[in-house]
């Protein structure tokens, strides 16, 4: 079920804050669905008939994370972009569940209640660890998976990451909201932006502005503290799940086709997590970035577009066959456990949303 207002109940308890950006060519609708609202942004194909793609963003990003991709793979597919339950424009889910089951229950939700079958799923960060569990159960709901600087377990953490993991502490959130109470949005944006990019330089004038814009915003949302620190304790405790239940196992169950994109100057994902994540998922491609921080299809949208794109058209090519012919296919063409594709200078472009999420 779709509508563009909030349900009465959810609606009286958001706060009227300014009103989320939309870049041009876009579009905004909500999905409502029982216990959840979700905010989903678009931007219309160039042609009828593509097949569907899915962007989910990392932990303190938005949809908007993707708004520089989007038009570029605007001619493979009928792109949308989903904000999480308490980031972006999607209000706090009614039982407060910021788990990454829970993340990912809310996307496979969107997926069924669409009725459109399968989507070429693309994440970033913790948007990565979701759809790498949504791939392993619901492999019916996956053509490809897109993985950016996905949060899986490592065994020795950056030490950048620690502050978010931190996040996850009770009472730490409270304790940084206080030490941090004179700073100004420009200034947590600019800290982000320190953490999350390779080069902040490489971030426009105009796009700093819509990210503090954006920040300002966020702070006006008495639920934003809450999504942050029980999302980052979602992601803390599904490193320590075991079994079954493992990311990294999970990712052994993956069997979409998978794109890999690491960056060289990730300071929230070790790029050395790289070779390990291309042996495990079985059907994988690799491409290494080594300029680029954490979001690397927000610092060089045209490279990671064109390695999606390629992977999108070998999959659609591919329908014809069954999925182990698709499987054996991708083998023979990059080598078991993938292939490594270097890119340091090219296909960068200035950021024109906001600052990203880890």
């Amino acid at each position: 079920m779709s509508s563009t207002e909030l349900p009465e109940t959810l609606a009286a308890a958001v706060p009227r804050v300014s009103t989320v950006r939309v870049a041009e060519g876009e579009r905004l609708r909500t999905v409502a669905l029982p216990g959840l609202t979700l905010n989903v942004r678009s931007r219309p194909p160039t042609r009828a008939g593509l097949p569907r793609a899915l962007y989910v963003h990392g932990l303190g990003g938005s949809s908007q994370n993707w708004s520089d991709l989007m038009p570029l793979l605007a001619d493979v597919v009928d792109g949308e972009a989903v904000d999480l339950p308490g980031f972006g424009d999607s209000p706090p889910p009614e039982d407060r569940n910021y788990s990454l089951t829970a993340h990912a229950r809310a996307v496979i939700r969107l997926l069924d209640a669409s009725g459109r079958g399968a989507v070429h799923l693309l994440g970033n960060s913790l948007g990565g660890a979701v759809a790498t569990r949504i791939a392993a159960a619901r492999p019916d709901l996956v053509s490809t998976l897109t993985l950016v600087s996905p949060a899986l377990p490592e065994i020795r953490v950056q030490r950048n990451a620690l502050p978010t993991a931190l996040l996850a502490v009770p009472g730490v959130a409270a304790l940084f909201g206080r030490m941090t109470r004179e700073w100004t949005a420009e200034q947590r944006t600019r800290g982000v932006m320190a953490l999350c990019y390779g080069d902040p330089g490489r971030v426009s004038e105009e796009g700093l502005r819509h990210a503090v814009e954006e920040m300002e915003r966020r702070q006006g949302l008495p639920y934003f503290w809450e999504a942050m620190t029980r999302s980052a304790r979602g992601i803390v405790d599904a490193y320590t799940l075991g079994g079954q239940q493992g990311l990294w196992r999970q990712a052994e169950r993956v069997l979409a086709p998978t794109l890999l994109v690491y960056g060289g100057r990730d300071q929230l994902v070790s790029y050395r997590m790289a070779r390990k994540a291309s042996a495990v998922f079985r059907d994988s491609r690799l491409l290494t970035l080594p300029d680029a921080g954490h979001v690397a299809m927000m610092e060089y949208p045209e490279v990671v577009a064109e390695a999606a794109r390629g992977l999108i058209r070998e999959s659609d090519a591919a329908t014809g066959g069954s999925r182990g012919e698709t499987n054996d296919r991708a083998d023979r063409s990059y080598g078991r456990g993938g292939a490594v594709v270097s890119a340091g200078d090219g296909g960068g472009n200035d950021s024109d949303n906001d600052s990203g999420g880890s």
